[in-house]
């Protein structure tokens, strides 16, 4: 089977295909998603299969309105109504306990809760409307890789593996959205994004909680929380911000192979760098570095030459905190050190 790419006039199209039980990504602001009916099991189930991606992974369902996710919460307390007006379209996903069997087991990873999502892209508002259901939307690449944000990265991975794409271009934000977990008392982020925990807090107030990881035996309430991520091919490491780049530089030289090195353009700018390093920038600031890390990691997955991949750390506050989370999940915990030989 050959992966369509659907074009913005073919939303259509498109919809037919989710309709009939058959996967289509689709782009949002943050990264491109792979999409199912969401009260279609065994659609539900072909999107785990795609990706390969764990059973007790529990899947995020997009909406195009506050009514969509009325069908299915058991409730939505006012503090979460109060976040809807504020960040709805946008980059902030909601946990809610559902109403008992308004959604499979598959979407739910067997919990009693689900992840709801408006996202700001109107191509997709569009494709939920006229596909009239919710969609589930893990992101669109093989499980434990680099998210997708670009039409082409989801071509790379899913060829053949889903019926179509639709395609809008690069995506803006490039990390995937904030979780946020408020079916229990204590409100608690699950996985840092673009809309931060100072905002939220100008919203509904102190949140005290912020828990990113769950154990092995547990199963988790967002994607993100307990199984490798964003990771490429090759090592990676993180470049922590008070490290002197010509000592990385150095190191680099005295490789037996390539090394590639992600970093913002004035570092790049800096250095005279020697003939092992390949250079990928991350712009000028840290929504650029967000924007474009999961695209620089795929950029060296697929260069055979280079057997390590060096990334500039930033300040884990506001934005920084999502761009240092996935990064550190990329790296595994991984830091530079140029005494390792």
């Amino acid at each position: 089977m050959e992966t369509k790419i659907f074009k913005l006039n073919e939303i259509d199209q498109a919809a037919q295909a989710i309709k009939n039980g058959q996967l289509v990504a689709f782009p949002t602001e943050t990264v491109y998603g792979l999409g199912a009916d969401a009260t279609n099991e065994d659609a539900v189930k072909n999107v785990y299969l795609a990706k390969g991606r764990p059973s007790d992974n529990p899947l995020i369902v997009h909406v195009a309105s506050i009514e969509m996710v009325e069908r299915y919460a058991a409730e939505i307390p006012d503090n979460a109504r109060q976040l809807m007006k504020q960040f709805w379209p946008g980059s902030l996903t909601i946990i809610l306990k559902i109403k008992p069997g308004s959604l499979s087991k598959t979407v739910t990873g067997g919990l009693e809760t689900v992840a709801f999502r408006f996202p700001d892209c109107q191509p997709t508002l569009d494709l939920i409307l006229k596909a009239g259901v919710p969609i589930v939307g893990p992101s669109a690449n093989t499980s434990g890789k680099p998210s997708p944000t670009t039409a082409q990265h989801v071509y790379h991975d899913l060829n053949g593996k889903i019926a179509g794409i639709l395609d809008n271009g690069p995506t803006r934000v490039g990390v995937e959205s904030t979780v946020l977990d408020l079916s229990t008392s204590q409100p608690a982020i699950l996985r840092p994004g673009a809309v931060t925990k100072a905002q939220i807090e100008s919203v509904i107030g102190s949140i005290d909680l912020d828990r990113h990881h769950v154990g092995k035996n547990e199963t988790p309430k967002a994607p993100g929380m307990k199984y490798r991520h964003y990771a490429p091919g090759v090592p990676v490491a993180i470049v922590d911000p008070q490290t002197d780049w010509q000592m990385v530089d150095k190191w680099i030289a005295d490789q037996p192979f390539k090394v590639g090195v992600m970093a913002e353009k004035q570092i790049l700018d800096q250095i005279a760098w020697s003939d092992n390093a390949v250079l990928y920038s991350l712009g000028d600031d840290v929504s650029d570095a967000s924007a474009h890390l999961f695209g620089g990691l795929r950029f060296f997955d697929d260069q055979a030459d280079v057997k390590a991949i060096l990334v500039q750390g930033l300040k884990a506050a506001g934005l920084g905190a999502a761009y240092m989370n996935r990064l550190n999940k990329s790296a595994g915990g991984h830091h530079f050190d140029a005494s390792v030989k």
